[in-house]
């Protein structure tokens, strides 16, 4: 299943780290592949950045995170957290042209030489911009589900309609649209107030699928990440762990078994 977004800053990464601990938390075996190789961050929201990957006998043997999530990232090959990640022309001035080719081969041996085992789920979170759906989608697997993260302003939802389009034009199968901080629990009254104008936020109507979860903003999801603990851990019962599990049991549900995914 893979996790896109239209552009960068609306918390795919975040869903993609808490809805792997929800379905986890739930019982399946749950699997991430970090497939920004670029700006890697699913080690740190995961809890095992600075754990080296190992090679056993069946392959690349992915961290272990909370509940046995299995997560492979580049992050876990770099030397350190700070270094980044070079990409070699065959010469000198072309490597933004090579980039594009070179990602994609890596991150096909990415997939491939991991040893996953047995998994119910595994989840890709792709890097931000609807053309790297279009640059990578050749490599992966066939997706059982596609989940597309916004945030109700109308700049995002322009951008995640240009993902979705460009989705069904690869035949990908699209689950739906996650909402990310639609709201946010006034620490005051208690009550659940919009960030946005109420007309900013995602229309099922315009984008033509369904709304799988609106998720809250929480200032507790910071420290969370920070921490390495998903929020829906640590804060399951707060408004936006809620959301979050209920988020995983519509996934579960809708992708109990591969011949039933739209």
């Amino acid at each position: 299943m893979a996790i896109v977004s239209g552009k960068g800053g609306v918390g795919k990464s975040t869903v993609t780290a808490n809805l792997a601990a929800a379905l986890a938390m739930l019982g399946h075996r749950v699997g991430v592949l970090d497939a920004d190789l670029n700006g890697p961050c699913m080690a740190r929201m995961l809890g095992v950045q600075g754990r080296a990957l190992k090679l056993g006998a069946d392959g690349v043997e992915p961290a272990l995170g909370p509940l046995g999530v299995k997560l492979a990232s580049m992050d876990l090959l770099l030397p350190h957290t700070a270094a980044p990640v070079e990409w070699h022309a065959p010469a000198p001035g072309h490597s933004h042209a090579w980039r594009g080719a070179i990602e994609a081969a890596a991150l096909g041996e990415f997939l491939a030489d991991t040893a996953w085992g047995e998994l119910d789920f595994l989840l890709i979170d792709l890097p931000p911009g609807p053309e790297r759906l279009d640059g990578l989608h050749g490599v992966l697997p066939r997706c059982d589900g596609l989940i597309a993260v916004t945030i109700p302003s109308q700049v995002a939802q322009l951008t995640v309609q240009r993902s979705i389009a460009l989705a069904r034009r690869l035949n990908a199968r699209l689950l739906g649209v996650v909402e990310n901080m639609s709201s946010y629990l006034c620490p005051h009254c208690g009550a659940i107030q919009r960030l946005f104008p109420a007309e900013a936020g995602v229309q099922r109507a315009v984008l033509g699928v369904p709304v799988l979860a609106n998720i809250p903003f929480d200032p507790q999801l910071a420290r969370c990440c920070d921490e390495g603990v998903p929020l829906v851990l640590a804060h399951q019962a707060a408004p936006a762990g809620r959301a979050f599990m209920g988020l995983a049991e519509r996934v579960g549900a809708r992708c109990s078994a591969r011949e039933e995914c739209p």
